[in-house]
């Protein structure tokens, strides 16, 4: 089936996800959609899958157009998604699984289904035990099996999302095997990706993504060099040499394993000294994540040893690391740093220390008002958080930390942000660092680390893939580095 996108826009109020795409992607063959995080992927995809509905422009499947705006119309005209986490029931067996939605009436067709998913299995080198329960599956199995139960549907264009995160090797080259036997039988393959070998070594065709646009396209041989630069753009004006010497270790990691996310974080070895700011770069769901929040005591590791300020701290809580001055903000403002419905002065009140049966709130407002005045927060102290714009939250929580922390830890901290309250960010932090914190912070965007970082540790499927200071890298170097080229 021939896909024809035609100016596709998909708006969240003023963010554009996706601004004006055009794409065709022809029968039997294999398409690869790249782009750094953000690029608006996912959400086309979606689009094409009928999961999200766009904004405006048009979908031709064979040059007629097809409005649709559900998936099961898309399954229907033959469209299917694989999805990053399948869509299963771990507690059904694979036979019962691969029943679901294709019986109907009374009759019993297990005996027919169970030999037609041996023979769709055969027919792609896939090793299923119809009667094995689905959690007993690896992740590599339960994308198998979604991918036979989409094909018996009557899919012809099957989109993959990130396929090969969190599968071994062996799985991975089964599935490239099958991706390319259903081409060639003249299905169209769509390969959402950021891992540029697993695009050369399937994609026949791809497109890049970048804020929402098609940057570029590009037919085999493809050029890593050209893609990287439509992925990530031209490399941003030097960042300025930072005067600040790295100090005493603040925070050790030898050997830390742990689970979490899409790949955990594999014997990672590290050491941040006092005053410097380190960035995390890589695809959203690399260790990132993981590595913060070990680091702040939220999440426990499965080998290794963590140190802060020299002292042991396997085993202790969270709260264990906050007498140790460690200060995690979360890049989930309403979910996890601030508390929808309650007011800044609410909040302030919620952070007194002093032990008293009544609130002071007299003083929480006072607070409120001083941190309105020094952050320059657009609200009043009666304000409920869940009114403030993005930057004004971050603004907010920012006010929250205390004077000398020793470790700042902070997940994607503009993110959203318009550039000047980015830049209001980033010096306040830099503040921190001239008393001699340490700052950890991970971001989606190479730039930004770039220019305000001093060391940048680059996370690849979980393992720490690049460690080198921001003055001897670029964003070529790094963009290889995220995926997975170092």
């Amino acid at each position: 089936m021939k896909i024809t996108l035609q100016n596709i826009c998909k708006h969240y109020g003023a963010v554009k996800a996706n601004n004006g795409i055009n794409l065709t992607i022809f029968p039997g063959t294999i398409h690869g959609i790249i782009g750094e995080n953000g690029a608006g992927k996912s959400t086309l995809m979606k689009i094409l899958a009928g999961y999200i509905r766009r904004t405006s422009g048009d979908i031709l499947l064979d040059d007629s157009p097809a409005n649709y705006q559900t998936p099961a119309r898309a399954s229907d005209l033959g469209i299917g998604m694989l999805y990053q986490d399948p869509l299963d029931f771990p507690l059904l067996s694979v036979l019962d699984n691969f029943m679901l939605g294709q019986v109907s009436g009374f009759t019993d067709q297990k005996t027919r289904l169970r030999k037609h998913i041996e023979e769709l299995a055969s027919g792609l080198n896939f090793n299923l035990n119809p009667d094995a329960l689905v959690k007993t599956l690896t992740v590599g199995e339960r994308q198998q099996l979604e991918i036979l139960r989409l094909l018996t549907l009557g899919i012809r264009v099957l989109i993959l999302d990130e396929p090969t995160t969190g599968i071994s090797g062996a799985q991975k080259e089964v599935l490239f095997q099958a991706l390319k036997k259903l081409a060639s039988d003249g299905k169209s393959v769509i390969l959402v990706s950021h891992k540029l070998e697993d695009v050369d070594a399937l994609c026949d065709n791809l497109t890049v993504l970048r804020q929402g646009t098609v940057s570029g396209e590009m037919s085999q041989p493809f050029d890593s060099r050209s893609v990287l630069k439509m992925m990530f753009g031209s490399p941003p004006v030097p960042p300025s040499c930072s005067c600040i010497v790295p100090g005493k270790e603040i925070l050790v990691m030898k050997n830390v394993s742990a689970s979490g996310g899409r790949t955990g974080i594999k014997k990672c070895n590290t050491v941040i000294r006092s005053g410097e700011m380190v960035g995390l770069a890589g695809l959203e769901g690399s260790g990132q994540g993981i590595f913060l929040r070990i680091a702040a005591g939220l999440n426990k590791m499965s080998g290794g040893e963590i140190y802060i300020r020299s002292v042991k701290m396997n085993g202790k809580t969270y709260h264990g690391f906050r007498q140790k001055r460690v200060i995690f903000l979360p890049t989930s403002r309403l979910e996890e740093g601030l508390i929808s419905g309650l007011t800044i002065a609410e909040h302030f009140a919620l952070r007194d220390k002093r032990k008293s049966f009544f609130i002071k709130w007299r003083n929480a407002f006072k607070k409120a008002g001083e941190c309105i005045d020094r952050f320059r927060v657009a609200g009043r102290p009666e304000s409920t958080v869940e009114s403030l714009s993005g930057g004004n939250q971050q603004r907010l929580m920012l006010s929250f930390l205390s004077e000398n922390p020793s470790l700042l830890l902070l997940e994607n901290p503009t993110r959203g942000l318009d550039v000047e309250s980015a830049h209001w960010v980033w010096n306040h932090l830099s503040e921190y660092c001239e008393r001699g914190t340490s700052i950890v912070f991970s971001s989606s965007e190479i730039d930004e680390i770039l220019m305000v970082a001093d060391r940048v540790l680059v996370f690849f499927d979980g393992i720490v893939a690049k460690d080198v200071n921001t003055d001897e890298t670029d964003i070529n170097e790094l963009g290889r580095a995220i995926a997975g080229k170092a």
